[in-house]
């Protein structure tokens, strides 16, 4: 299959997965919880609703405010089509692509924090304060992945990285500690239990949810759906690693083989938040420096089986 074709299909899974992800992991919870649920695509028709509804601001609220949900959004768009969610392909694919994507989500990240400081609420630069503490140990984890796929591939793109590992004589017991490393980040970047609780309305104990409190409308849409895109996106990732089928090559068995991983992904998701507390602020770091430590094994595992 052409480029064209599969990069429409990259992007129709990039943007209609997010809504039935967090839909698998909400049925997922309720089924551990002895209830029927929402339905599965009840995220889409929330957001719809906050679509139509009139956003309120605050007094002291600058255009920052108004425009940093909408960037986080665009940014979070941009990075989901550089990481290469069918294996070896992406829409955007260049040399150290990786860097940019990592510097894309963490400009996300950075207006979402401005945003957050922009109204003057102690409880909204609270949750800023721990974004920007949390995030320093999750950056680490992500190019010792990447370093680690670097030395078992060869290759110099994020679709080259991930799509090819697979290959690579040392994945067979990189898979699993890799794919741990990524399940970890997904928690931590889509806001997910143990680093954070969705759920929440305590403001003592959010992280992302406190640094929305005054959004609402579209801008409180653009926000969640940037949440559920990144979660999406790292399910992605997860499923490019495990994922042996060629994009090119069988189109059609890799997509349906994504989506599968993806799937199973958000089930293991919805099952960690039923059976697993969130972890307290303070256990929060080592939780994330166990994944960068993880990684660094790895690293160093694949640059010794490398040289032997």
């Amino acid at each position: 299959m052409s480029r064209l074709p599969l990069g429409l299909v990259h992007v129709a899974i990039v943007l209609g997965m997010p809504v039935l992800m967090v839909g698998l992991v909400n049925r997922t919870k309720a089924l551990w919880a002895g209830r029927k649920g929402p339905p599965l695509l009840q995220l889409g028709w929330d957001l719809l609703r906050l679509l139509r509804k009139r956003p309120v601001f605050s007094r002291v609220a600058t255009p920052v405010f108004r425009t940093g949900a909408w960037v986080v959004l665009a940014a979070s768009v941009l990075a989901a089509m550089i990481a290469p969610v069918l294996g070896s392909f992406a829409p955007i694919e260049f040399r150290h692509d990786f860097i940019f994507f990592a510097y894309v989500l963490g400009f996300a990240r950075l207006f979402l924090m401005l945003s957050a400081l922009d109204v003057g609420s102690a409880f909204e630069g609270m949750g800023a304060a721990r974004e920007a503490s949390f995030t320093a140990f999750i950056e680490p984890a992500l190019f010792l992945l990447i370093g680690t796929a670097g030395i078992a591939t060869g290759h110099t793109s994020f679709a080259g990285l991930v799509g090819h590992l697979h290959e690579a004589d040392s994945f067979r017991w990189l898979a699993l500690p890799l794919a741990g490393v990524l399940f970890v980040l997904l928690q931590a970047e889509a806001s997910r239990v143990p680093v954070d609780d969705p759920l929440t309305h305590l403001e003592l104990t959010m992280v992302h949810e406190v640094m929305i409190l005054d959004h609402s409308g579209p801008e409180l849409a653009a926000m969640q759906y940037a949440a559920a895109l990144k979660m999406t996106l790292y399910a992605g990732l997860i499923a490019a690693l495990l994922n042996p089928f060629d994009p090119v090559a069988a189109p059609l068995a890799c997509v349906l083989a994504s989506l599968a991983v993806m799937a199973c992904v958000a089930v293991a998701v919805g099952c960690v938040e039923s059976l697993v507390a969130r972890l307290r602020m303070r256990l929060v770091p080592q939780y994330l420096m166990l994944a960068s430590a993880v990684a660094a094994l790895c690293l160093g595992g694949a640059g010794w089986w490398t040289r032997a």
